[in-house]
């Protein structure tokens, strides 16, 4: 009798805790399974290995078994590289030319065609669809533009008068500005749509209040949509930041970090260490620096933020 009820008893513990809601937790837990080993398969372990191998050399075509850690090396190699403090001042002129300008002339435009423009549908996709349109051939129709001789933009100076009109793409002195305009002018449709969506949560009643107090149309763009656009404004910062970062596709197709490095950035730079000179350690520990601006970057524009707001 005793050993019925033991067994009773162990058979209602079981039921109570394999409960309904349980077994439900567990198969959503089995779902969800391949995606978390994938992701620390494909993130967790491979940010891992990368942060070992920025304190190693490695040449890729040695295999595993070619690394050897080397402590510091690679760093204090990094910060005495020409090539890398170069591509992190073009890093930094191509981030300034593609995030707070376009960021000003979005928010203008997308001011003018809520209030002012008639169709504005047709300009919401009129400006959208370079967006959506492939990198790679945005670049190739500007590379047509820019041609030094045969392109339509000089043949347009020459005609106007100027004789010597710059040479863009293939000229050192002017390649980054050429790319940072065809970034700029692919990403502008984004932007205004971003902010054109955010104008839309501004009240008319605050800029009907502020007409019946004789305000004008600069001192309303100050006073009420700017402030109020602050939330949009600092996300398109911060997500603009990073992806002026990140660029590479645009550099590696129209003037491969050229000519004489003048475009190259870290992307490109860790792109030409890891995958060109098979020199993967001294890649990874350049991935690390540009990590770490960003990461720094964007703590302290999230803290600016924050203290403005309040």
């Amino acid at each position: 009798m005793a050993v019925k009820l033991a067994t009773q008893a162990e058979q209602t513990t079981t039921k109570k805790f394999w409960n309904p809601r349980k077994k439900e937790a567990l198969v959503g837990w089995l779902f969800l399974m391949p995606e978390i080993v994938g992701m620390l398969l494909l993130n967790v372990f491979a940010l891992l290995f990368s942060l070992y191998l920025s304190f190693s050399s490695w040449d890729l075509l040695s295999g595993v078994a070619g690394i050897k850690f080397e402590g510091f090396t690679n760093y204090v190699k990094m910060f005495q590289d020409p090539a890398v403090l170069a591509a992190l001042k073009n890093n930094l002129i191509y981030t300034v030319l593609t995030v707070p300008i376009p960021i000003a002339i979005a928010m203008v435009l997308a001011v003018v065609i809520h209030k002012q423009v008639f169709f504005k549908d047709y300009f919401k996709v009129a400006f959208f669809i370079p967006y959506i349109s492939s990198m790679i051939a945005i670049a190739a129709v500007w590379s047509a533009l820019f041609h030094p001789s045969l392109g339509p933009i000089n043949q347009i100076l020459m005609d106007l008068g100027i004789n010597n009109p710059p040479k863009w793409l293939v000229d050192p002195q002017t390649s980054l500005i050429s790319i940072a305009i065809i970034s700029a002018w692919a990403g502008l449709g984004y932007t205004i749509i971003i902010f054109l969506a955010g104008l839309t949560n501004i009240s008319d009643e605050l800029y009907e209040a502020a007409e019946m107090d004789g305000a004008t149309s600069i001192q309303k763009f100050f006073k009420i949509t700017l402030p109020l656009l602050r939330p949009t404004t600092f996300f398109l910062f911060v997500t603009m930041l990073i992806g002026s970062f990140k660029v590479f596709d645009i550099i590696a197709f129209l003037t491969e970090g050229g000519p004489n490095n003048s475009s190259t950035v870290l992307v490109y730079r860790i792109y030409e260490e890891g995958f060109i000179n098979y020199n993967m350690g001294y890649a990874s520990s350049i991935s690390w620096l540009l990590f770490a601006i960003i990461g720094i970057v964007t703590a302290l524009t999230w803290k600016m933020n924050n203290k403005d707001a309040l």
